[in-house]
């Protein structure tokens, strides 16, 4: 297969290898000489990385390098079976590129989006076939984390969804099934993650140190919400949750805080410039979270509880299927288990009644309980068993 990646940035370098791996010739597009000089010294060190650690020999690392080309021109792409878009999150940047792309790849091309929280049917509606546009979207760093979401615009065609599913499929990776709605599985569900614990330490309950010590060690989580956010960056993290509040026209479970803003208004983006939640000065002491059980179960319950209640959700508006909503988060964002499960382990009428505690406390919409944890919680059903 002929894949063309469009963006020689991280993510679309990241696709470029995993396509390169899996067999494929692959041209990896930048308009940008630097940039695509960058990505190839990158891929370089990642490789002879493997070769140092054992994972990899010589020969792979050559196969894999010969199998990807550094293009600056879009219309070098002609030969493609599928393209891949990884361009900045710019609606109107993406339709333009799409629509030139168009013109030059034959009629059954497969045009991809990695968008990870942009529309794919207006992205298609610059097409003129718009049943060849697809949502394909990796995580970061592609090469590793196993999920990739594939969304289906209300264009896209039976074959063309099928096709993207079995290639995707063939390079090794879990595929999870999404609707084309705002922040499809992983960005939408994940949300209450950083929104809650943002809303914990506003309301002065806890640290930062504290909350994300309490999601590591009750919960399992491998970072806390804080380090996380740090870890992708203030200002992305942040307009992520715009983004998503703006496209759910407005619904308080999406609202974004104030306490994020500031920092990434300030500069304090997390590691990449050196201060956000923590400092990362050289020589910076981390705080020391406070050790109070109570306090810590009391943290996770309530960011937990939050978390199942989004995935209970999407299943309810059929953005996914319970498996895939689970798969997202376990394979997606490295969640310690599926959330859908962790509601039949933790109990429905447990889901229930923290949300009602929530809700009953705070008068807010933000804490409403989804219809269907209610409706199973009454017929005494569970997600899995």
């Amino acid at each position: 297969m002929n894949v063309g990646i469009i963006g020689s940035g991280t993510m679309g370098s990241g696709i470029a290898q995993v396509a390169a791996t899996a067999g494929c010739q692959v041209k990896l597009y930048d308009t940008n000489q630097v940039a695509l000089d960058k990505a190839k010294a990158s891929l370089e060190k990642i490789l002879s990385r493997l070769i140092e650690k054992g994972r990899m020999d010589a020969a792979e690392k050559s196969r894999i390098q010969s199998n990807i080309s550094y293009v600056v021109e879009l219309k070098s792409l002609a030969d493609s079976n599928l393209t891949i878009e990884a361009i900045i999150e710019n609606l109107d940047i993406k339709k333009k590129v799409f629509s030139e792309l168009e013109s030059y790849v034959a009629d059954d091309c497969i045009i991809a989006s990695n968008t990870s929280s942009l529309s794919i049917a207006s992205i298609a509606s610059s097409l003129q076939k718009p049943e060849r546009c697809v949502g394909i979207h990796f995580f970061n760093p592609a090469p590793l984390m196993k999920l990739v979401e594939v969304i289906p615009a209300i264009q896209t065609s039976k074959e063309v969804l099928e096709k993207s599913i079995q290639t995707i499929s063939d390079w090794k990776k879990t595929v999870a099934v999404a609707k084309d709605t705002p922040g499809f599985i992983v960005n939408r569900v994940a949300r209450p993650f950083y929104g809650e614990a943002l809303r914990i330490y506003e309301e002065g309950i806890a640290d930062f140190a504290t909350i994300d010590d309490a999601m590591k060690q009750v919960g399992g989580f491998r970072m806390g919400p804080f380090e996380l956010m740090d870890f992708i960056g203030n200002d992305v993290n942040y307009t992520v949750t715009e983004t998503v509040f703006t496209a759910f026209y407005f619904d308080p479970r999406y609202k974004p805080s104030f306490t994020q803003k500031r920092f990434s208004e300030a500069g304090y983006l997390g590691r990449k410039s050196g201060k956000g939640y923590y400092d990362y000065s050289e020589g910076a002491v981390k705080p020391e979270p406070k050790q109070d059980k109570e306090l810590a179960n009391q943290i996770f319950d309530r960011v937990l509880v939050m978390l199942i209640n989004e995935a209970a959700d999407a299943l309810f508006l059929n953005i996914a299927s319970a498996e895939d909503i689970d798969n997202a988060m376990t394979k997606g964002v490295n969640y310690p288990k599926g959330l859908l499960a962790w509601a039949d382990e933790k109990g429905i009428d447990w889901c229930v009644s923290k949300l009602d505690d929530l809700y009953n406390e705070y008068h807010e919409d933000r804490y409403r309980c989804s219809p269907l944890l209610r409706r199973m919680n009454n017929k005494g059903m569970t997600f899995f068993k």
